[in-house]
């Protein structure tokens, strides 16, 4: 393939994943505006937990819509309804009716303090739709793109760009909070400007604010790109899957891609009916429980609330947002060592060694806590360094190639349910875990949910690197084919 059409697939990768860096920055950006958000609406622990966990209720509304529309209608199509979902939530975030402050010469309208509540619960459910969306259709996108040698490299650009948004919020919340100093969340009896008020005096509008030019270039980008070859090929529309091909691979190897496909028996899709058929059983099971052992690790607590949980262990502000920014780096960095190693040593091999690594590290977390340490942040860093180069890319990796492709989105959509749902339970319950039972118990929690997931991945996940997703389809029929001789 030449470097122009391997620069355009690249490209059209990227395009797809700046949903997943949205997904990343929405789950750090509020990590900056807990405290505040806290202060303002007078919150409690329960009631955080909710408005923190909000966007993944809505993510899970997203996964359920996008198993059903993006066998239907196109990836392409389901992922500029996400762009649309972002966009309405990033401004909505930034602009909940004005409850305290100038009420008496408000910048747009006046509201008690639980309609502005209820407002930012609306408006983030409708984000964690958009994410949920993406979650599900961008790694069936780049999948269903992607050649065999390098797929599972530009799936874990999905994870890459949550991670790159994760650090860009951590730094975007410590660059607020400095900017503010301070003045930050402090009220004044003034009138003021705009800017002021949204980056000082309730500076959790402006972190949710930087949010609104990103899904804004999400949503222009998408209408530039292709359709999935393979989803078009599904719906019988062969010249312009064609067309796409060439432009993709080149002429040869689109020729290749075809044939291969073509070869795979036509059946009709039933849904879910399809997915009780015995072949898909082991899939379908890895689909699930997959996803859902990464989440029960507790990430996306520790995502929501880094400040917070550092916070614990150091008593300092300031040093808690510079230790969720160290957070942000080391997941992004080892992010790099799955996308370089995927390939070479496969899915199985770095899901196991990572998830090893996790039990390890959030073992040391829970003792650290326990004897009062202020080196938390050490296994800290050390298991979000090994759920970076695991579970974070090859859970995406995984359940975007284990399906056929006439049923891969509502596939997909389950093992994004699960995750989404899981991931909203974890962080729903982790504020209110710390309080009853302290920081040092709930950690040792997650670090033994992370036992039986080292042997299902023993047991049950097969290698699946270097095979055409044709490829690995004919492997679960000839293991039924095996087990009914």
């Amino acid at each position: 393939m030449s470097n122009k059409k391997s620069s355009y697939l690249l490209l059209v990768s990227f395009v797809s994943t700046i949903g997943g860096f949205l997904f990343g920055y929405d789950t750090a950006i509020i990590s900056g505006c807990n405290s505040f958000l806290e202060q303002h609406f007078e919150l409690s622990a329960a009631e955080l937990g909710w408005i923190v966990s909000s966007a993944l209720l809505g993510t899970i509304l997203g996964c359920v819509l996008a198993g059903s529309i993006t066998d239907k209608l196109g990836r392409k199509e389901s992922l500029i309804l996400a762009a649309i979902c972002l966009t309405i939530s990033a401004l909505g975030s930034m602009l909940p009716p004005q409850f305290i402050g100038d009420l008496q010469d408000p910048f747009w309208v006046t509201s008690d303090m639980d309609m502005a509540f209820h407002f930012l619960i609306a408006v983030r459910i409708v984000g964690g739709i958009g994410v949920g969306i993406t979650s599900v259709v961008a790694p069936i996108y780049i999948s269903e793109l992607s050649l065999p040698e390098s797929r599972g490299r530009m799936v874990s650009l999905y994870q890459l760009s949550i991670t790159l948004g994760i650090l860009l919020a951590f730094m975007i919340d410590w660059l607020v909070l400095t900017n503010a100093g301070n003045s930050a969340g402090v009220i004044s009896e003034e009138r003021t400007s705009f800017f002021q008020w949204i980056f000082v005096e309730e500076l959790w509008r402006g972190m949710f604010g930087t949010e609104v030019p990103i899904a804004i270039l999400f949503l222009t980008l998408l209408l530039l790109v292709p359709k999935s070859p393979r989803w078009l090929i599904s719906k019988k529309r062969y010249a312009q899957a064609k067309g796409i091909m060439y432009r993709l691979y080149g002429k040869e190897q689109a020729e290749l891609e075809m044939a291969e496909i073509k070869e795979m028996p036509e059946q009709q899709t039933k849904g879910f009916k399809e997915l009780k058929k015995k072949y898909l059983r082991i899939p379908l099971l890895i689909g699930v429980l997959l996803p859902m052992f990464s989440h029960l690790s507790g990430i996306a607590a520790i995502m929501y609330f880094a400040p917070n949980i550092i916070n614990e262990s150091v008593d300092s502000v300031e040093s808690s947002f510079l230790g969720a920014i160290l957070v942000g780096v080391v997941n992004c960095a080892f992010t790099f060592v799955a996308i370089f190693n995927i390939e070479k040593f496969g899915r199985r091999k770095l899901l196991l060694i990572g998830v090893i690594g996790a039990f390890i590290s959030l073992s040391g977390v829970g003792i650290f806590f326990a004897i009062g340490s202020t080196y938390v942040i050490i296994p800290l860093l050390l298991y979000v360094a090994s759920f970076a180069f695991s579970y974070g890319p090859i859970v995406w990796v995984v359940i975007s190639e284990i399906f056929p492709t006439r049923i891969r989105g509502l596939a997909v959509g389950i093992g994004s349910f699960v995750l989404m749902f899981t991931g909203f339970l974890v962080t729903l319950t982790n504020p209110i875990l710390i309080e009853k039972i302290g920081p040092s118990a709930t950690f040792f929690i997650y670090a033994g949910l992370t036992v039986p997931a080292i042997w299902f991945i023993w047991k049950f996940v097969p290698e699946t690197k270097g095979r055409t997703l044709e490829q690995i389809e004919k492997l679960w029929l000839k293991q039924d084919q095996g087990e009914n001789k």
